[in-house]
């Protein structure tokens, strides 16, 4: 499945390397292969914050600073965060409460934090190291095709 969310990526981007609309084909992307989940989108970092960008399933929080949440931990660490049950997430933020695992991955370009794809799941241990692998190159591919350096916001 990974393959070919990798070639489809590739394809997407041919011709716009503007952030938003890659990212907002990317979270497209991510909700039409990966089944389970109920949100699947990214936030963009902003000095210490991260604010809401494109995404696909229920409204969700708008604001999330570095210091809260598994996003945050994400941003402040720039490490993956693959949590198999986030009720047992010191500081979890519950924007949808049917969520109850979630896989965050951190978004650098040249060292700097540009933000982190999300995806959240209802069911508890959705995802796993294969998914971690497989997203973290789906984020590769973004960080090496899209032209970001105008920043975000």
């Amino acid at each position: 499945m990974y393959k070919l969310m990798r070639q489809q990526m590739q394809s997407l981007l041919e011709g716009c390397s503007l952030p938003l609309p890659a990212l907002a084909n990317c979270a497209a992307l991510l909700w039409e292969h990966l089944d389970r989940i109920n949100w699947a989108g990214f936030y963009l970092a902003k000095g210490d914050t991260l604010y809401l960008g494109p995404f696909q399933g229920k409204v969700a929080c708008t604001v999330i600073p570095f210091s809260k949440g598994v996003c945050g931990a994400a941003a402040s660490t720039r490490k993956i965060q693959l949590v198999p049950d986030v009720h047992q997430f010191p500081g979890h933020i519950a924007c949808d409460s049917a969520s109850n695992s979630e896989i965050v991955l951190p978004l650098v370009v040249h060292d700097r934090l540009i933000g982190v794809m999300d995806i959240d799941s209802p069911e508890f241990a959705r995802f796993s190291e294969e998914d971690a692998h497989g997203l973290a190159e789906l984020c590769s591919i973004l960080v090496e095709k899209v032209c970001w350096k105008d920043g975000l916001l």
